[in-house]
């Protein structure tokens, strides 16, 4: 999933959904998760929608 949809489902700006995900940055390079990617893999996905309480249908994690 794009993080901009993320920030969207999460109804902030792109640059704050980068800033939160700049925290973990350290638990999603251990997924295998670039500090730039713009595509994060489902279980970053989930791992990122559990910490911020974003709620997503299952067929949109996929």
């Amino acid at each position: 999933m794009l993080k901009s949809k993320l920030a969207e489902k999460a109804d902030v700006s792109d640059r704050t959904f980068s800033r939160w995900v700049s925290l973990h940055r350290a638990q999603l390079e251990q997924m295998g998760v670039s500090p730039h990617a713009h595509l994060l893999p489902p279980h970053a996905v989930k791992y990122v929608c559990e910490e911020y309480g974003i709620i997503l249908d299952d067929k949109q994690v996929r």
